[in-house]
């Protein structure tokens, strides 16, 4: 075989074998509606200071 070449049998079996797999991937599957809260006994001023904190820890590695 030159470069280039290929075994036209193998390329059919591969195309086959792909459209007998037939399934789809639903990406809708487990998309949710809805709303979420959530309550922190945290000040804004702790929150960002705490992310602050966490963004120099990666700074670090």
């Amino acid at each position: 075989m030159g470069f280039g070449s290929y075994d036209e049998s193998e390329q059919q079996q591969q195309t086959s074998d792909d459209e007998d797999n037939g399934e789809a991937v639903n990406v809708h599957e487990h998309d949710h509606d809805g709303q979420m809260s959530f309550e922190s006994d945290a000040s804004t001023d702790e929150l960002i200071s705490q992310l602050g904190s966490m963004k120099d820890e990666d700074d670090e590695e």
